[in-house]
């Protein structure tokens, strides 16, 4: 099947997010084994504008999008993966979004400190960096690398981080047999790998190492222009703005190397970040499986059906589901 409907998706709290060209899709597993589904029309915001759907900047754009796309998909999967609460609702409703957005404050700071900050700091103390910025950024690139790993290494440790690497493993599979014109039911999918080049974990390691060519380039020039910078901070405040421009050219290069995975070059190039994903996904069961299934026939609707969903099947009755119930005995 032509990969030309690119798929794109992202695994959730007990499912997974598909996105097609025109759709957002996702599933989730309730606490009584139904599946609740949610769906509705969507077309990125860089094809709705020809500027932002240039080379590049529909990368950076496309990162802010996805992040948003991303956290109301992740909120909707933990309210239907948790049992409702009985009372006050409105209250705890109200609770858990300043809960969440503290969170979410705290998290980004914290990956700020850990992959950014901090690796500048370790560089500082290991080469200086105010006259040569190569083996400055090497040290600081390799660090943030290793920090990158020993993090998913760590939460992949976890009991419930485990569950949604398992999910992972799902979208990846179920994209697979997609692309590859496969039929969609859980004992196909399941024999697909979980290893996929456009994978967000491989786009964070090549925003890894893309950051260290790029900075390189932009502390030399600053530094002969201006002189060293004062400290480790002031480094980071002068980087910071140029991120989403580091991000849309990695972006570029994912897209590249999804379409050139057969070149030998370009192949040897991806396996990095198709090592990474043996930490970030995991192998799924048949139930999760037919989850992510669930969430792609969605996100593949016709798109003259625009129409929006929002619903939970009781189990056994969503049509995946009785045709996984032959399959689910096998496992």
């Amino acid at each position: 099947m032509s990969t030309e409907l690119a798929m794109g998706g992202q695994a959730l709290i007990e499912g997974v997010m598909m996105r097609s060209p025109h759709r957002v899709a996702m599933a989730a597993r309730t606490p009584d084994g139904g599946i609740a589904l949610r769906a509705y029309p969507y077309r990125p915001i860089t094809r709705r504008h020809k500027l932002l759907g240039l080379p590049i900047v529909r990368g950076a754009v496309g990162m802010v999008e996805a992040m948003k796309v991303g956290v109301d998909a992740l909120n909707w999967s933990a309210e239907k993966a948790e049992p409702a609460a009985e009372s006050g609702a409105q209250k705890a409703s109200l609770k858990e979004r300043m809960l969440g957005l503290l969170s979410t404050t705290v998290a980004i700071a914290f990956g700020v400190g850990i992959f950014l900050y901090l690796p500048y700091v370790l560089a500082k103390l290991l080469v200086g960096g105010e006259e040569n910025q190569v083996p400055f950024h090497l040290v600081a690139g390799a660090g943030r690398i290793i920090a990158l790993i020993g993090y998913m290494w760590i939460i992949s440790k976890f009991k419930d981080i485990y569950r949604v690497f398992q999910y992972h493993g799902s979208e990846h599979k179920t994209i697979f047999a997609y692309e590859q014109g496969q039929i969609l039911d859980p004992a196909q999918v399941l024999k697909q790998t979980r290893f996929h080049p456009r994978c967000g974990t491989s786009f964070l390691l090549i925003v890894a190492i893309s950051a260290i060519l790029f900075f390189v380039v932009v502390d030399t020039a600053v530094v002969a222009l201006w002189g060293p910078y004062r400290n480790a901070l002031t480094r980071l405040l002068a980087h910071l703005p140029l991120i989403p421009l580091v991000a849309g050219v990695s972006f570029e290069l994912l897209k590249f190397s999804a379409r050139h995975t057969r070149n030998p070059l370009v192949n040897a190039l991806i396996q990095p970040g198709l090592w990474l994903q043996k930490i970030t996904t995991k192998e799924p069961e048949a139930p999760m499986c037919e989850v992510a299934i669930c969430a792609l026939e969605e996100a593949l609707r016709d798109p003259a059906d625009a129409i929006e969903i929002d619903t939970v099947f009781a189990p056994g009755q969503h049509p995946y589901s009785r045709a996984t119930a032959s399959v689910a005995a096998m496992f």
